[in-house]
């Protein structure tokens, strides 16, 4: 089975290491220190040596993997993990593959049952990017392109066209970062938000804590600990330029709402070590 990844993996132009656990003496805390995925049955991650960047890809004995598609054009695969522990059986889908400047893997929704590439690209689009597709007339032929008249996708986000939309300018702020969790933000020049609540952000809760969770914390933790406050689940809307590291700058002229994936409505996802 470890031959057959890695030779799917090549056939779409990346390199991949699939290992399985050794044997490991010790507590667990040494355990965890000699190999960080100690205790799950599966990771998988992009890691970078002197070649490049691979994917590095680690299963238990429980753990069934399988490639169901490989695009070598377009340099995408889909793959299936089939875990199966101690009476219980679950299924997860990722699609791994090349998006601009580097390698990337995506968790699918469990709920998609993908078979395909394409069905799992498709799985990622949310609702809004559906219906802004219908809108606007974007046939399905260009539904993958990072540019169309219904959006334009940098990453993990859409940007839906609002030309139409007035703000209230001293409620937009500028420089600001969108991001999934602990990824590197995506950081954005104007930014207008309505609704969502008010959470308190650090290295060790990238998605947030409360006004109540945060007070719920011990006096020592909050003050040891830099604190950022942000907006959780709030409708967000941005224009101007749109950067990141690992993707081209975007230009915004008018307002655009912005869209995340699906990825985060799937359970694969805390399987995933790399993020964006």
């Amino acid at each position: 089975m470890t031959a057959a990844i890695i030779n799917a993996f090549e056939r779409m132009g990346a390199r991949a290491r699939v290992e399985r656990p050794r044997p490991l003496r010790g507590t667990t805390w040494n355990r965890r220190k000699r190999n960080p995925y100690w205790g799950d049955p599966f990771r998988i991650d992009i890691l970078r040596d002197q070649h490049g960047e691979y994917f590095d890809v680690f299963s238990t004995d429980d753990v069934t993997l399988d490639v169901r598609e490989v695009v070598a054009r377009d340099r995408h695969l889909l793959l299936t993990v089939h875990i199966s522990r101690l009476g219980h059986a679950s299924r997860s889908d990722y699609l791994c593959g090349h998006d601009e400047r580097h390698w990337f893997v995506a968790a699918i929704p469990e709920d998609a049952r993908v078979r395909t590439v394409q069905q799992a690209k498709d799985a990622l689009k949310p609702q809004e990017v559906w219906d802004a597709m219908q809108e606007y007339g974007v046939p399905m032929e260009e539904r993958d392109q990072r540019n169309t008249a219904a959006f334009i996708r940098q990453g993990e986000w859409f940007f839906i066209p609002c030309p139409d939309m007035d703000v209230h300018w001293d409620s937009v702020v500028f420089n600001e970062p969108i991001r999934r969790g602990a990824g590197k933000p995506h950081i954005c020049e104007a930014m207008y938000r309505e609704n969502g609540q008010v959470v308190f952000v650090s290295a060790d809760y990238p998605n947030g804590l409360t006004r109540a969770e945060h007070s719920r914390l011990p006096v020592d933790e909050r003050r040891r600990v830099k604190w950022e406050q942000r907006v959780r689940n709030a409708e967000v809307y941005v224009r101007g330029r749109i950067r990141h590291h690992d993707h081209a700058t975007i230009h915004l002229a008018f307002w655009h709402k912005v869209v995340m994936n699906t990825e985060t409505r799937s359970r694969a996802m805390r399987n995933l070590a790399f993020l964006d």
